[in-house]
């Protein structure tokens, strides 16, 4: 990479636009950080929002979906988006520009693993069953409590697919529980190379139990007894779950998705689930957001839904101003970033 603090730019000035939200606190130390740069802070600005002089010096930009076409920003060297995802980067103008994208993946790992585990537990300790007892108001008799018995994780085969850092998390936690895991990961090099929190995940790729590619897909799916879908969306993954995918499941397997609705063909799902063909399935993504009254999945009691909040946490600002300052410390010292995409893969 080459040294950006030393390149010139013709403009009048250096500017780091932070259309995101962040805390006085860290404002002030990315000021600090780059004493050569104009920090302009518009917490949650449009492109529309953004004067065509300023956007004519933005070098660096720091935003969730500001994304301004190369000709607005002629300068623009290096995107930072405050989302783990990159999809919504390449679906508008930031597709033909030149500059550097980086994601923050690794900022949802500890409440998204969370979530995982926490449907995990619910379905196989048979909460929804305990829910539904309570409303009825009277104590269950001796064949209604056998309807309670759990399933214990310890020894059930855990099908990551995507060993990103939400996956790797994911592994972790659940190898405490005695889980057998395997990923689904291309490259041969197991390592984690995002930006890593510290007691988080798993750096060196040690934990699962085997390894597979895409090649192997269907084969790794009748091997299971959880699925969690952790990929990015790209045209690769998308609609990667559907009819061939649950029929190659387990009629025991519980399918968990927290990467995004359009990985999953919803009616394959649908039909899946109606059909018995998995055991239930665990979404806190749709196919469309927010999911009509009018979706059958409503009516399907084996799914444990929730309205995309897996990845809510009062700490994301903060996790995601360090993912940005550290990487802004290597642009000023012409270092590699972290989460750079790959535009080419989409991620």
């Amino acid at each position: 990479m080459e040294d950006f603090a030393v390149r010139h730019i013709n403009n009048s000035r250096r500017t780091i636009l932070i259309t995101a939200h962040l805390e006085d606190s860290w404002n002030a130390r990315i000021q600090e950080m780059a004493p050569d740069f104009s920090v302009e802070l518009r917490p949650w600005a449009k492109v529309e929002d953004i004067s065509d002089e300023l956007w004519k010096e933005v070098e660096i930009l720091f935003t969730l979906g500001a994304f301004p076409t190369p000709e607005q920003a002629p300068n623009l060297r290096w995107v930072q988006l405050y989302s783990a995802g990159a999809n919504q980067a390449f679906n508008g103008p930031l597709a033909k520009s030149d500059a550097i994208i980086t994601t923050a993946s690794g900022v949802h790992a500890v409440n998204i693993a969370e979530y995982v585990l926490t449907t995990m537990l619910s379905w196989f300790h048979r909460y929804q069953q305990f829910d539904t007892w309570k409303q009825k108001g009277q104590w269950p008799d001796e064949q209604e409590r056998n309807l309670f018995m759990p399933e214990e994780l310890r020894g059930k085969t855990l099908n990551v697919v995507g060993y990103g850092s939400i996956g790797r998390e994911v592994a972790r936690l659940a190898k405490v529980f005695g889980m057998r895991i395997i990923a689904m990961e291309q490259r041969s090099d197991h390592r984690d190379h995002g930006f890593l929190f510290p007691d988080i995940g798993d750096p060196d790729g040690i934990l699962p139990d085997h390894y597979y590619t895409k090649d192997h897909f269907y084969q790794a799916l009748s091997d299971s007894d959880v699925v969690v879908a952790a990929v990015p969306l790209t045209l690769a993954t998308r609609g990667m779950f559907d009819a061939a995918a649950f029929r190659a499941m387990k009629d025991s397997t519980l399918f968990v998705n927290i990467a995004r609705g359009d990985v999953c063909n919803e009616a394959d799902l649908i039909d899946a689930l109606k059909g018995k063909e998995i055991a239930g399935a665990a979404l806190d993504v749709f196919a469309e957001e927010p999911l009509p009254s009018s979706s059958p999945l409503f009516g399907i009691p084996n799914v444990i839904m929730s309205p995309h909040i897996s990845g809510m946490t009062p700490h994301y600002d903060e996790r995601v101003a360090m993912i940005f300052t550290e990487n802004l410390r290597r642009y000023l010292k012409g270092e590699t970033l972290y989460n750079v995409v790959d535009k080419e893969r989409g991620y």
